[in-house]
């Protein structure tokens, strides 16, 4: 499935919906990681993660590799 940014926006886990977030142009499935949804200083669901702290991360490729990818980003 694609996705454009507006329609990602969408997938917050808020209000039943399941939550997303893109980077590098893959849209993976976070939902039922409440820690990925909802964070204490940022909200990462629903959002491309691309140039971001997380995209930096030294364990970025461990911690996508357990995630399903549901779709591919649109730019």
């Amino acid at each position: 499935m694609n996705f454009t940014l507006a329609e990602l926006a969408n997938f917050n886990g808020k209000n039943g919906q399941p939550a997303y977030f893109a980077i590098d142009g893959k849209v993976y499935d976070v939902s039922g990681h409440a820690d990925w949804i909802t964070g204490d200083e940022i909200d990462l669901a629903g959002k491309d993660l691309t140039n971001t702290p997380f995209d930096k991360s030294p364990h970025k490729e461990e911690v996508l590799a357990k995630l399903p990818v549901v779709g591919r980003l649109l730019y």
